[in-house]
C-alpha cells in the first residue's frame, strides 16, 4: 500500500455525514463512555434525518455548502505528487475472471432494484447518494421482507452451484497444463534419446 499524502485535502461532506455527526457528538454529551452499537445507530439517524423537514435539514446542507466550497479552494491549490493525478494513487485492479459466477444479491439489493427505477422518475435531480438514502430510508420501513430474503436465497443457492462448478474448472486447468508440459518433456528426451543414437551408429 502506498503512503497517504498528508497535504491532500481532507474529502468533502454531505448534509448528511453532518447530521451524523452532530448526532454522534450530541449522543457523547448525553451518554460518556458509553459504547455505541454503529448499525443501531445509523438506523436511528437515518430514520431521523428521513422524518426530518426541508427546514431542519436546510442547517445541514448550509454546512455541505461551505464544506463543498472549502473543499474545491483547497483542490484548486493542491498539486498531486509524482505519479498520482487527480489526487488518486496508482492502484493496480487485480484483473476479473470475466467467466467467475457473480456474487449472490442481497435482499435489500433485490428491494433497490425493484424500487430504483420508481424513485429516479419521482426525483430525477437526485444524485445516487441520495436515491440510495431515500432506498434506505424506504427499506427500514417494510414491514414484510419475505419475497426479497427468498429472491435472495435463491440467487445464493444459484451462485453456490457456478461458485462449485468454476473452481473445479479451475482446478482442472492447472493439472491439465502440467500434463501437457510433461507430455512435451518427454518427447525432448526421446528426441534426445534418438539423436544420441544416431551418433552411436556413426
Amino acid at each position: 500500500m502506498g503512503k497517504k499524502d498528508a497535504d491532500k485535502p481532507r474529502g468533502r461532506m454531505s448534509s448528511y455525514a453532518f447530521f451524523v455527526q452532530v448526532c454522534r457528538e450530541e449522543h457523547k454529551k448525553k451518554h460518556p463512555g458509553e459504547n455505541v452499537n454503529f448499525r443501531e445507530f445509523s438506523k436511528k439517524c437515518s430514520e431521523k434525518w428521513a422524518s426530518m423537514t426541508a427546514k431542519e435539514k436546510k442547517r445541514f446542507e448550509e454546512m455541505a455548502e461551505k464544506d463543498k466550497a472549502r473543499y474545491e479552494r483547497e483542490m484548486a491549490k493542491y498539486v498531486p505528487p509524482p505519479g498520482e493525478s487527480g489526487g488518486k494513487g496508482k492502484k493496480r485492479k487485480q484483473k476479473k475472471d470475466p467467466n467467475a459466477p457473480k456474487r449472490g444479491m442481497s435482499a435489500f439489493f433485490f428491494f433497490c432494484a425493484q424500487e430504483r427505477p420508481a424513485l429516479r422518475a419521482q426525483f430525477p435531480d437526485l444524485g445516487v447518494g441520495e436515491i440510495a438514502k431515500k432506498l434506505g430510508d424506504k427499506w427500514s420501513k417494510v414491514t414484510d421482507k419475505s419475497a426479497f430474503e427468498k429472491m435472495a436465497a435463491n440467487d445464493k443457492a444459484r451462485y453456490e452451484k457456478e461458485k462449485s462448478a468454476y473452481s473445479k474448472k479451475a482446478k482442472a486447468s492447472p493439472q491439465k497444463k502440467a500434463k501437457e508440459e510433461s507430455e512435451e518433456e518427454e518427447e525432448d528426451d526421446e528426441e534426445e534419446e534418438d539423436e544420441d543414437d544416431d551418433d552411436d551408429d556413426e
